[in-house]
């Protein structure tokens, strides 16, 4: 499964410039390509919102928080979308192409995979990142 180089200079944007709130990826014949980037003043709905409901995709968001010592701070979350509605195949070659993928993203802080939106709600974020 080769990787566009244009997934990689996304991502280098949205994690050294903040440029992006998120960015969803897709498989597409044989190479991982960008989907939808996220402006950053959309929010987490948006990026929820952005994800098809029955077919799988990758997917990177910044995720912006503030901690208990009251100190900003953001990490980048690898969310690996596959819901139980998407086809047997799309799910396999997803979860076969995903950690190859996934090394070519450098500063991925938090890995979360979802079959259900309930899997990625903004409370198991929020969570995941303290």
């Amino acid at each position: 499964m080769a990787v566009v180089d244009e997934c990689k200079l996304k991502f280098l944007e949205l994690k050294a410039k903040r440029n992006y709130r998120f960015i969803i990826f897709r498989i597409d014949g044989q190479q991982v390509v960008v989907e939808k980037l996220g402006s950053p003043e959309e929010n987490y709905d948006d990026f929820s919102n952005s994800l098809p409901a029955n077919e799988c995709r990758y997917a990177v968001y910044d995720f912006d928080f503030t901690t208990v010592e009251n100190c900003q701070k953001s990490k980048i979350f690898f969310i690996a979308w596959s819901p139980d509605s998407s086809s047997v195949r799309m799910k396999m070659v997803y979860a076969s192409s995903k950690d190859r993928f996934k090394r070519e993203l450098d500063g991925i802080q938090v890995e979360l995979q979802a079959t259900d939106p309930s899997e990625m709600s903004f409370d198991i974020i929020k969570s995941r990142a303290l």
